[in-house]
């Protein structure tokens, strides 16, 4: 996983036939969640609710409901658990009138995992998460999507390990929509076809996915948004990250938000 700093001019392209999708640059994005200003304020919070999977196991996660959401967000984590920065998350996305929710996936190994993103994180992360098997951190993100499906459609959205466990989520689960950011395992797993409507975003500079990888999988499946940011790298999303790159986590989020609408997230 490489986590170099250096960030040049950035440009962003699309790869295959979604290259007309406009370069959004801000933070939020859309009208019809940035001005959601009041739900924030009036918002109950639950700083940890807990999920029984179908297998028996009982795992925390950290969920914000705001009043009057309509639809849900499973934020699926990295490999630094569910952290402040997957916190941070989770509060951006009820803050434009989601509910959402992050599943503490490491429970299932250790509980009340919260990594630094310095080379001691990253070790015990590859340390924690290489156990646990796809299949079961699937039975801990349905979990979470039972949890919130009362309230409307439901989507996934994770990030590294998470990008790759909200690929599955989008061939498995009866979900609405699925967005996955750098997700090292997603070309491993090209020959699945996802069910519901999927986006997904790279780091152009990211040396753990190849840019050949990239364009296979964005071959191989013409329906899915790939998006592809130059000069950005592997975490571009994480402000904890020394990888951060801020125009590109905006633009990302810009589409993201858009895309989610456009499927009926909302």
């Amino acid at each position: 996983m490489s986590e170099r700093t250096g960030c040049g001019h950035v440009a962003h392209r699309c790869i295959g036939p979604h290259q007309a999708m406009s370069e959004h640059t801000g933070s939020a994005g859309f009208a019809h969640r940035s001005g959601d200003s009041g739900r924030r304020a009036s918002r109950s919070v639950a700083p940890m609710t807990r999920l029984t999977a179908s297998d028996g196991h009982e795992l925390d996660a950290y969920e914000v409901h705001p009043d009057g959401a309509t639809a849900s967000i499973v934020i699926v984590q990295e490999i630094f658990g569910v952290n402040a920065h997957i916190r941070s998350v989770v509060d951006r996305y009820a803050s434009f009138g989601y509910r959402a929710i992050a599943p503490a996936l490491f429970d299932r190994g250790e509980r009340g995992v919260e990594l630094d993103y310095d080379d001691a994180g990253r070790t015990r992360g590859i340390e924690l998460v290489m156990p646990i098997a796809f299949d079961a951190a699937m039975l801990d993100v349905t979990a979470a999507v039972d949890h919130v499906k009362d309230t409307g459609p439901v989507a996934v959205v994770g990030y590294c390990f998470g990008g790759s466990v909200a690929w599955i989520a989008a061939c498995d689960l009866p979900v609405a929509a699925a967005v996955g950011y750098y997700g090292g395992q997603v070309f491993g797993m090209n020959d699945r076809t996802p069910a519901a409507p999927t986006m997904l975003h790279f780091g152009e500079l990211d040396a753990g996915i190849p840019l050949d990888q990239v364009q296979a999988i964005a071959a191989a499946h013409p329906d899915v948004p790939v998006h592809v940011y130059e000069g950005a790298d592997h975490g571009f999303n994480c402000d904890a990250r020394a990888t951060y790159h801020a125009r590109s986590s905006a633009i990302a989020l810009g589409r993201t938000l858009e895309f989610l609408a456009d499927n009926g997230v909302v």
